[in-house]
């Protein structure tokens, strides 16, 4: 095995040093570092399947790698971050266990991604990434918003969100994925219109606009489904 070969596989493991890292921040009580480490997480999760197209090493076990480190750090560390911020508010000691449907619907799901050759163009439930920024940058959007936060906070709600979440990596609908075949308006306006909702948001609101991104993106892509469907 040459050099090259190793540097996809090295990249992949940075992305599950973030997670444990981040796992570890996350039970010391650090909820808000969370986001950056899933962040960080998925720019190399990024670069190590593009490292591996480049130098073409591609190979089954930088695949098995992959979702090993994935299911860390879009899996667990979300389960964490929502297991914290539910017992911060909890009166009843076992409800933030319920917030650990995420770790396992996110080993699922990452399981099912391995054996699924649909998703090519499209995603088929939620990628554990945009579920883990979602749950990551709550915090965030609860900080700019302490209004809607302070009723949005409860461990009911929360539990409700790590299942209604977790869920939804698992369920049959096909979601938009930026994976450009051609650059046309005509065939990727639904891919545009996230792009452009997505820099808005973020530019002003920062992490606090991921939520609202993440939403948007459910959204947009069950009606661009209604017009496909037509």
């Amino acid at each position: 095995m040459n050099f090259k070969s190793h540097i996809p596989n090295t990249i992949t493991l940075l992305n599950l040093l973030s997670g444990v890292i981040g796992i570890i921040w996350v039970l010391n009580g650090n909820i808000l570092s969370g986001a950056y480490f899933i962040i960080l997480a998925a720019i190399f999760d990024f670069f190590d399947g593009f490292a591996a197209r480049l130098l073409g090493v591609q190979g089954e076990l930088g695949k098995q790698l992959d979702s090993l480190a994935d299911l860390v750090t879009f899996g667990v560390l979300p389960g964490m971050i929502l297991f914290q911020m539910t017992k911060v508010e909890a009166e009843i000691e076992w409800l933030p266990y319920l917030t650990l449907i995420v770790p396992l619907l996110s080993a699922m799901r990452l399981a099912k991604f391995n054996l699924d050759t649909r998703q090519s163009d499209k995603f088929i439930g939620l990628p554990t990434p945009a579920n883990a920024l979602f749950v990551s940058t709550l915090p965030y959007f609860f900080t700019e918003w302490p209004s809607v936060g302070a009723s949005l906070t409860s461990p009911f709600f929360l539990i409700g969100i790590a299942w209604v979440f977790a869920i939804l990596l698992l369920v049959e609908l096909p979601l938009i994925a930026l994976k450009f075949k051609s650059y046309s308006l005509a065939g990727n306006k639904f891919r545009y219109a996230l792009i452009a909702i997505s820099l808005g948001l973020i530019l002003a609101f920062g992490l606090a606009g991921i939520p609202i991104v993440i939403l948007a993106y459910l959204g947009l892509s069950v009606v661009e489904n209604s017009f496909s469907s037509e």
